[in-house]
Protein backbone atom coordinates (compact mmCIF):
# COMPACT_ATOMS: atom_id res chain seq x y z
CA UNK A 1 0.00 0.00 0.00
CA UNK A 2 1.18 3.67 -0.95
CA UNK A 3 1.53 6.51 1.56
CA UNK A 4 0.78 9.01 -0.71
CA UNK A 5 -2.39 8.48 -2.99
CA UNK A 6 -4.36 10.48 -5.08
CA UNK A 7 -6.53 12.97 -3.18
CA UNK A 8 -4.29 13.07 -0.53
CA UNK A 9 -3.43 16.51 1.20
CA UNK A 10 0.23 16.71 0.80
CA UNK A 11 2.94 19.77 2.14
CA UNK A 12 6.00 20.24 0.44
CA UNK A 13 8.61 19.97 2.43
CA UNK A 14 12.02 21.07 0.17
CA UNK A 15 12.89 23.24 -2.53
CA UNK A 16 12.87 26.95 -2.10
CA UNK A 17 11.09 29.30 0.29
CA UNK A 18 7.77 30.98 -1.30
CA UNK A 19 9.32 34.37 -0.45
CA UNK A 20 11.90 33.33 -3.05
CA UNK A 21 9.45 32.25 -5.54
CA UNK A 22 9.63 28.56 -4.53
CA UNK A 23 6.91 25.79 -3.38
CA UNK A 24 8.01 24.94 0.46
CA UNK A 25 4.97 25.10 2.65
CA UNK A 26 2.87 25.05 -0.10
CA UNK A 27 -0.48 22.61 0.32
CA UNK A 28 -2.51 21.12 -2.36
CA UNK A 29 -4.32 18.12 -3.21
CA UNK A 30 -2.45 15.13 -5.15
CA UNK A 31 -3.70 14.57 -9.07
CA UNK A 32 -2.06 11.75 -9.66
CA UNK A 33 0.98 9.67 -8.94
CA UNK A 34 2.76 8.66 -11.95
CA UNK A 35 6.34 7.01 -12.98
CA UNK A 36 5.64 3.99 -11.00
CA UNK A 37 4.74 5.99 -7.51
CA UNK A 38 8.11 7.85 -7.59
CA UNK A 39 6.26 10.99 -8.51
CA UNK A 40 3.01 13.18 -7.52
CA UNK A 41 1.20 16.21 -9.49
CA UNK A 42 0.17 18.38 -6.46
CA UNK A 43 -2.53 20.90 -7.35
CA UNK A 44 -0.85 24.87 -7.36
CA UNK A 45 2.43 23.81 -6.84
CA UNK A 46 5.28 23.37 -9.56
CA UNK A 47 3.77 25.13 -12.22
CA UNK A 48 5.95 25.10 -15.42
CA UNK A 49 4.85 27.16 -19.13
CA UNK A 50 5.15 25.12 -22.32
CA UNK A 51 5.31 26.29 -25.77
CA UNK A 52 2.97 24.65 -28.50
CA UNK A 53 3.05 25.38 -31.33
CA UNK A 54 0.19 27.52 -32.77
CA UNK A 55 -2.33 25.76 -35.28
CA UNK A 56 -6.13 25.74 -36.35
CA UNK A 57 -8.76 23.17 -35.86
CA UNK A 58 -11.56 22.48 -38.57
CA UNK A 59 -12.97 25.57 -37.85
CA UNK A 60 -10.50 28.16 -37.22
CA UNK A 61 -10.23 28.23 -34.24
CA UNK A 62 -6.60 28.52 -32.62
CA UNK A 63 -4.78 25.89 -30.88
CA UNK A 64 -1.35 26.31 -29.01
CA UNK A 65 0.24 29.30 -27.61
CA UNK A 66 1.80 28.94 -24.09
CA UNK A 67 0.32 26.75 -21.44
CA UNK A 68 1.03 26.41 -18.13
CA UNK A 69 0.39 23.45 -15.95
CA UNK A 70 1.81 21.42 -13.12
CA UNK A 71 4.36 19.71 -13.51
CA UNK A 72 5.64 16.27 -11.38
CA UNK A 73 7.94 16.13 -8.35
CA UNK A 74 9.67 13.27 -6.54
CA UNK A 75 7.02 11.45 -3.93
CA UNK A 76 10.66 12.25 -1.32
CA UNK A 77 9.63 16.47 -1.66
CA UNK A 78 6.18 16.25 0.06
CA UNK A 79 4.89 15.00 3.21
CA UNK A 80 1.30 14.21 3.99
CA UNK A 81 -0.68 16.74 6.08
CA UNK A 82 -1.85 15.53 9.44
CA UNK A 83 -5.92 15.66 9.76
CA UNK A 84 -5.61 17.42 13.07
CA UNK A 85 -2.85 19.33 13.55
CA UNK A 86 -2.99 20.69 9.69
CA UNK A 87 0.71 20.30 9.50
CA UNK A 88 3.18 18.06 7.68
CA UNK A 89 3.56 14.48 9.46
CA UNK A 90 5.00 10.87 8.58
CA UNK A 91 2.71 7.89 7.55
CA UNK A 92 2.31 4.29 9.40
CA UNK A 93 0.37 1.36 8.95
CA UNK A 94 -2.10 -0.44 11.25
CA UNK A 95 -3.33 -4.37 10.58
CA UNK A 96 -7.01 -4.65 11.30
CA UNK A 97 -9.01 -7.59 11.13
CA UNK A 98 -12.59 -7.26 9.88
CA UNK A 99 -14.81 -9.99 9.64
CA UNK A 100 -17.37 -9.93 6.76
CA UNK A 101 -20.29 -12.37 6.15
CA UNK A 102 -17.79 -14.80 8.93
CA UNK A 103 -14.55 -14.44 6.22
CA UNK A 104 -11.45 -13.05 8.16
CA UNK A 105 -9.56 -10.11 6.32
CA UNK A 106 -6.44 -8.30 7.55
CA UNK A 107 -6.47 -4.38 6.27
CA UNK A 108 -3.59 -2.55 6.52
CA UNK A 109 -4.85 1.49 7.59
CA UNK A 110 -2.50 4.59 6.93
CA UNK A 111 -2.17 6.47 10.37
CA UNK A 112 -0.99 9.32 11.00
CA UNK A 113 2.38 9.60 12.66
CA UNK A 114 1.70 12.50 14.83
CA UNK A 115 -1.87 12.54 15.71
CA UNK A 116 -2.45 8.83 15.56
CA UNK A 117 -5.45 9.74 13.97
CA UNK A 118 -7.01 7.27 10.60
CA UNK A 119 -5.75 8.50 6.88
Amino acid sequence: MAKIKKGDLVQVITGAKQDRGGDRGKQGKVLEVVDGGRRVVVEGVNYITKHNRIGQTQRGTKTGGIETYEAPIHISNVALVDPDSKKPTRVGFRVEEQVKDGVKKTVRVRVAKKSGKDI
